[in-house]
């Protein structure tokens, strides 16, 4: 098994990531720490922190030259992080010492590292956002087609009392509304510069520190903290919070899924589901599971990176490594996590008599709430409870129907609507519209 399931030949296609996964490569991360460097030269020259001919010079440079990442692997190992091999690599590749020596001036290799790495978490949780956004339509669609299709509310694993299969929807996409509006309304700022120097002061900066990073964060479309960030993981320990409570949500589809498709139940059918090595018979919930385990492995993660959240003094190197060994993987999963929702909800097969055949069997105990609230109103609550489940025990062990017995042993009591699925389904087709209207005015 490779290192990565995200790498693996094999195995990828099962953690397929969408679009993220070329975001999170050395090429990538190479790319955008050119684009740092150069628009620091660029934005350093205009305010003649350096001379302005060198600012223009690196930045064009930094958008037309290349530098092989694993040409920087034994000066890294050597000292911890790439970027004093970066900087030397892309000075020779210049060969313009008149400019190259203002290359990186006044910054450290954290500013660089984390600026780029915020470029290309802005490109990921964007594609997060918006994949997210197609999977909520989806469930809005299906939730209001489901509005009033009846079936059995299971708690604790047993039948409850009726809801319908548009509530249940809206159940699972409710919390992923909650995150895209919380994402939008923070997306502004979520993704941060970082420049204030070797151990936060921007000494090395000169006067025009603030002014410099303020630019910056504008050239590259980042949020200006407006202070140093080296020891202040907020930014990071934030997205990865939003990341896997993402994973956490679509997991309550995947686990609800899962359940509903087994033989016993047969109310939904996955599209794509998976066949076994050697029972033909199988169709195996293979989504469904790939979501369940991507979200204990995200949390599990996430545990990690805010554990890693506390850096002593100005600056640690090795709570900072603790993020490189856990974000990358936990975007990734989530975004694995999202592709298996978005598949499952569009090919999901309903199957709307299975689910009334549900509602039917069982004698009618699942009406067994509606009728301690309808004898309640000819006795005290606490007795009709116990009618109630005195009927049930008997309804249990003779096969005689609920409503059927009760009408026998209170026969001039009109029982109305209380063994009626469509009377006992309560809000349930409004909370499916709502979440349906909700998602529309996105």
């Amino acid at each position: 098994m490779a290192a990565s399931v995200f790498d693996s030949q094999h195995l990828n296609k099962l953690f397929h990531t969408g679009d993220l996964a070329p975001l999170f490569t050395d090429s990538a991360e190479m790319r955008a720490l050119l684009l740092v460097e150069g628009a620091l030269a660029k934005v350093q020259g205009e305010l003649g922190v350096i001379p302005e001919v060198s600012g223009m010079f690196l930045h064009r440079a930094s958008m037309e030259v290349q530098i092989d990442p694993s040409g920087l692997a034994d000066a890294t190992g050597q000292n911890g992080v790439s970027i004093p091999a970066f900087v030397a690599a892309l000075r020779k590749t210049l060969e313009a010492p008149e400019h190259a020596q203002y290359l990186h001036w006044g910054a450290t290799s954290q500013d660089i590292l984390d600026t780029a790495l915020m470029l290309r978490l802005k490109r990921a949780f964007g594609h997060l956002q918006t994949t997210l956004k197609e999977h909520l339509t989806t469930l809005a669609e299906l939730s209001k087609l489901h509005a009033e299709t009846p079936m059995v509310a299971r708690t604790w694993g047993q039948h409850a009392t009726p809801t319908s299969f548009g509530a249940a929807i809206a159940a699972w996409g409710q919390p992923l509304l909650s995150l895209y509006n919380e994402f939008e309304a923070r997306k502004g700022t979520a993704f941060w510069v970082s420049l204030s120097g070797a151990a936060g002061t921007g000494a090395a900066l000169g006067p025009k520190a603030g002014e410099t990073r303020a630019a910056l964060a504008k050239a590259l479309a980042l949020h200006d903290p407006e202070h140093s960030w080296h020891s202040d993981r907020t930014p990071i320990t934030w997205l990865a919070s939003w990341a896997t409570r993402l994973a956490n949500a679509l997991s309550k589809m995947a686990a609800d899924l899962a359940d509903l498709s087994m033989t016993e139940i047969a109310e939904i059918r996955l599209g794509g589901a998976g066949g076994s090595s050697t029972m033909p018979q199988k169709q195996n919930p293979i989504g469904a599971g790939t979501i369940l385990a991507l979200a204990t492995h995200v949390t599990a993660l996430n545990s990690v990176l805010q554990s890693a959240a506390s850096h002593k003094n100005q600056r640690d190197g090795a709570a900072w490594i603790s993020e490189w060994l856990t974000l990358p993987q936990l975007v990734l999963g989530t975004g694995a996590a999202l592709v298996h929702a978005a598949k499952l909800s569009a090919n999901l097969k309903v199957d709307a008599q299975q689910m009334q055949s549900t509602l039917e069997s069982g004698y009618g105990l699942i009406f067994a709430e509606a009728l301690s609230f309808a004898l309640a109103e000819q006795m005290p609550r606490p007795e009709a409870q116990d009618r109630a489940k005195e009927l049930c025990s008997e309804a249990a062990k003779s096969g005689t129907s609920l409503a059927e017995l009760a009408q026998q042993a209170y026969p001039d009591i009109a029982f109305g609507d209380t063994f009626k699925t469509s009377s006992q389904v309560g809000a349930a087709p409004e909370e499916a519209r709502a979440f349906a209207a909700a998602v529309g005015a996105l």
